[in-house]
């Protein structure tokens, strides 16, 4: 099983911040929270910190870690580690996904999720 971690990252508004994935890639077009791979000897929290500083140039400070979802696109089963997140510097610029956006909780669920994501959208909104 692979682990990697997820960040949603809140905004001081509430906002989230959804990431597209670029078309071409597994799951291209579909929105996600990002993060990635945890690496041997790294802690989930740890490779989201590292993750979202490669991905988005920016820095989070990881805070409430939701329910880990465990699932499997075909490829072999993944343990997704979700964390809410917030930006201590930077701003959040695409270098790996096609687009970003801030979204408020009412905007969330009318996006195309990837389907591991949508348990922990679940969660965090409460439904």
């Amino acid at each position: 099983m692979i682990d990697v971690a997820a960040g949603l990252i809140v905004d001081t508004s509430g906002r989230v911040l959804a990431c597209r994935r670029p078309a071409g890639k597994h799951l291209g077009g579909k929105w996600e929270f990002p993060g990635g791979k945890v690496e041997a000897g790294e802690g989930p929290a740890a490779a989201l910190v590292r993750e979202l500083e490669e991905e988005l140039g920016i820095r989070v400070e990881t805070g409430e870690a939701l329910t880990p979802v465990i699932w499997d696109y075909g490829r072999g089963p993944i343990r997704l580690h979700p964390f809410v997140c917030r930006i201590v510097s930077g701003n959040p610029h695409p270098h790996e996904h096609s687009e970003i956006r801030w979204c408020g909780r009412d905007e969330l669920a009318g996006l195309d999720w990837a389907e591991a994501d949508v348990p922990i959208l679940r969660e965090w909104l409460g439904s």
